[in-house]
C-alpha cells in the first residue's frame, strides 16, 4: 500500500522561500504522477503542480508558475515543492498526493485523478 508523507511546511514573510517534500512508501511502478494540492482557508482544494515520472511532464497553475518548482527523486521516492517568493495568498493546508494510472496532461491538476494522499502540512505566508 502506497504510503505519503509530507514535510516542510512553516511560517515565512512575503518573499521568503519553503520547500516541501513528500516521501512515499510502497511505490514499486513507475507510471506515477505526482500532485501538490492546497487549500486556502474558507475555500476548496487547488492543484499548484504535478509531476508525471515516465515522461518527465511537469504542470503548474498559473498563480504559481515561475515561483514553484516541482521535482522528484527517484532514489528517495520523495517528491519537492520548492516555493520562492511566496505570497499571502499562497497561505494554506498543502497536500501532496500519488496516483499510479496514466494522468493525461489536462488532468494533472484534477484532484479526483489521484487515489493516494498524505496528510496536510501548513504553510503561512504573513505580509
Amino acid at each position: 500500500e502506497v504510503q505519503l508523507q509530507a514535510s516542510g511546511g512553516g511560517s515565512v514573510q512575503a518573499g521568503g522561500s519553503l520547500r516541501l517534500s513528500c516521501a512515499a512508501s510502497g511505490v514499486t511502478r513507475d507510471a506515477i504522477t505526482i500532485g501538490w494540492f492546497r487549500q486556502a482557508p474558507g475555500s476548496g482544494r487547488e492543484g499548484v503542480s504535478a509531476f508525471r515520472k515516465w515522461d518527465a511532464v511537469t504542470y503548474y497553475a498559473d498563480s504559481v508558475k515561475d515561483r514553484f518548482t516541482i521535482t522528484f527523486d527517484s532514489a528517495k521516492n520523495t517528491a519537492y515543492l520548492q516555493m520562492n517568493s511566496l505570497r499571502p495568498e499562497d497561505t494554506g493546508l498543502y497536500y501532496c498526493a500519488f496516483d499510479i494510472g496514466h494522468i493525461t496532461y489536462t488532468q494533472m491538476l484534477d484532484e479526483d485523478e489521484y487515489h493516494f494522499w498524505g496528510h496536510e502540512t501548513q504553510v503561512t505566508v504573513s505580509s
